[in-house]
């Protein structure tokens, strides 16, 4: 049987580790579905689980990468054939069942996406999870009044990979973009990509005051904590915030006035679960109208043997853009 290198993740004094082994497919999790794995992308979840820092990993052990794309090899879904190109991300893949960092998945069925024209293998995971969940925020926020002509949109922390891909369909969309970051160095990569200008971290305003001076239409917050508590105080009126992330913590501190003065949105981007008919569409502008411009500057592309080093890297925040896992 055709063995293959994955990075499998074990359970080691009560943490998880990820290490470079061989396997064959009938050590997969099962599924209808059988991939040829063209490449894999790494994302905060995935450092996580790679290094122990974070209880993230439901059973052991299991490989890591919550994205994966491919040609598919077998399928008993009448869906999917032999040679069609598919992308798979989240759900439970690299958590709870065996991911994307290896050269061969067996997934279910109903995770599977066809890849939509326009896309290339490579495209589909310089994107991944990371700009599926930019471009669903994106899509809900403009069901929820976003328009490129209604005022500034605020992306906070915004060198990581969703907020890097978000800048990069927002301007190519027209939207003025107020990147902000707390890396100095990182500002004239910020505006290649896109971003109408950019602050540092203080321009959000400290404090405890209910309400702050109005000066974003919509924001995209990948911090959480006090950075995104700041952005609900400093929304203009009727404006939304697509919340996806936690790096600067879980807990929200704030006051309902935002949101009875002012009829301020926070709407929650949960992109693991996604309903299907609603994932398809979000990939298929994502192949069109909503297809970053800036991959090539956005994304770097690494083999299986580079994991643990990108996955410290990111861990320490010394990491930008997105970083593409070449497995075939």
């Amino acid at each position: 049987m055709e063995k293959f290198r994955a990075c499998r993740i074990f359970e080691e004094d009560g943490k998880s580790k990820g290490r470079l082994v061989d396997m064959t497919l009938d050590e997969l999790d099962a599924g209808e579905v059988v991939i040829r794995t063209a490449y894999s992308s790494v994302n905060f979840k995935d450092a996580l689980t790679g290094t122990g820092a974070g209880k993230v990993v439901r059973r052991f052990p299991c490989v890591g990468g919550i994205d994966g794309c491919g040609t598919v090899v077998t399928s008993s879904d009448g869906r999917f054939k032999a040679g069609d190109e598919v992308i798979c991300t989240s759900y439970d893949l690299g958590v709870g069942h065996d991911g994307g960092y290896a050269g061969m998945m067996r997934v279910r069925a109903d995770w599977v996406v066809p890849l939509p024209r326009g896309l290339s293998l490579f495209e589909a995971m310089a994107i991944g999870t990371a700009g599926y969940t930019s471009a669903l925020g994106i899509h809900l926020l403009e069901h929820n009044g976003m328009t490129p002509g209604g005022g500034k949109v605020v992306v906070n922390g915004a060198t990581g990979g969703c907020a890097s891909l978000a800048i990069s369909m927002l301007a190519n969309l027209g939207y003025k973009v107020t990147a902000v970051t707390g890396k100095s160095a990182e500002h004239d990569y910020l505006k290649s990509i896109g971003a109408a200008e950019v602050l540092g971290r203080e321009a959000l305003p400290a404090g405890t005051r209910p309400l702050e001076k109005a000066a974003w239409a919509a924001g995209f917050d990948s911090v959480g904590g006090d950075q995104l508590s700041a952005m609900i105080r400093s929304m203009q009126p009727h404006g939304s915030i697509a919340s996806f992330g936690n790096a600067g913590g879980i807990e929200l501190h704030t006051t309902v006035l935002p949101f009875i003065l002012r009829g301020v949105r926070l709407i929650g981007i949960d992109s693991a679960a996604t309903p299907m008919a609603l994932r398809q569409t979000v990939w298929s502008r994502l192949a069109g109208d909503l297809k970053p411009p800036n991959l090539k500057t956005i994304a770097t592309t690494i083999t299986l043997d580079d994991l643990p080093v990108t996955f410290e890297k990111m861990l320490k925040q010394q990491s930008r853009g997105r970083t593409v896992v070449q497995i075939r």
